[in-house]
């Protein structure tokens, strides 16, 4: 059955699977869409792919047209069993399971990361990519459009925050181009993005603490409406906000990640004295 919206030669083959609500199975099906992808990843030869969520195989077809070898992670087993059966082991090396568990690092560096990620777990799978930004050359994903625009938020918009801070502290995002509802079977109820993210080879700033980065940003987003300095108040005084150039009434969404890195080192060293 063609999809909605679609034109019957536009649609790729699938084999018959029923989509499964626990894993947020939305299977691309739009043939242009895939060829985008594709182009934008410009895979070669040479390269170390792996594609998290292969599904019904619409992205990892024409990726193996390309690559000798293509790594990948599945969760569903009945999706897994039919990879299996209609792709050679030497080409599609098929990893089952969960892909927030999965040990990219034992794929080797310089990891590129490709996948149409499920819309119910894409924040923590992102967050765990990020821990792994040492070993990965580049990530392409197809995200739920608000995510995708949350990612590359700037400060003053109403998406940026704890996402968009904590990414683009490591990473150069990207928004290629977006993906309606009907390339997908079923259709969900939202629009998509693909994106690219690619980590920084140097970064612009470095937190002194990272961890504390990542407490520190988490409580000046945790409540928006809340000023810094009342936001803060558990890391960092009025006075040690100021001392950052940082002005203590303003909110956290319009602060650059430059700042967020100023007040997490201050806050490092205040802690680091006061245990000294």
């Amino acid at each position: 059955m063609s999809a909605p919206g679609l034109a019957p030669s536009s649609v790729l083959p699938h084999p018959p699977h029923r989509p499964r609500r626990r894993f947020s199975q939305n299977f691309l099906v739009d043939r242009d869409v895939v060829r985008r992808i594709v182009e934008a990843i410009d895979p070669r030869p040479g390269d170390t792919v792996v594609e998290i969520g292969p599904g019904l195989g619409a992205l990892t077809t024409p990726l193996l047209e390309r690559l000798p070898v293509l790594h990948a992670v599945e969760i569903d087993r009945d999706v897994a069993a039919s990879l299996f059966q209609r792709f050679s082991p030497e080409k599609l090396r098929l990893h089952v399971g969960d892909a927030l568990a999965f040990d990219f690092s034992s794929l080797g560096e310089a990891l590129r990361v490709v996948g149409n990620l499920p819309y119910h777990i894409c924040t923590p799978l992102l967050f765990r990519i990020d821990r792994l930004h040492a070993g990965v050359r580049d990530c392409h994903f197809m995200l739920q459009k608000e995510v995708v625009e949350r990612m590359a938020a700037r400060p003053g918009s109403p998406q940026y925050g704890r996402l968009s801070v904590m990414l683009q502290y490591r990473w150069g995002i990207t928004s290629l181009f977006d993906v309606p509802p009907e390339a997908f079977r079923p259709r969900p109820k939202v629009w998509s993005s693909v994106v690219r993210l690619v980590p920084h080879a140097q970064l612009p700033c470095r937190a002194v603490d990272e961890a504390m980065l990542a407490r520190l940003v988490g409580a000046a987003f945790a409540q928006r409406r809340k000023t810094l300095r009342n936001a803060l108040r558990a890391l960092l005084d009025e006075k040690a906000i100021a001392g950052c150039g940082v002005d203590p009434r303003l909110r956290a969404e319009t602060l650059e990640v430059v700042q967020f890195v100023r007040l997490a080192d201050a806050a490092a060293a205040q802690i680091s004295a006061s245990s000294g």
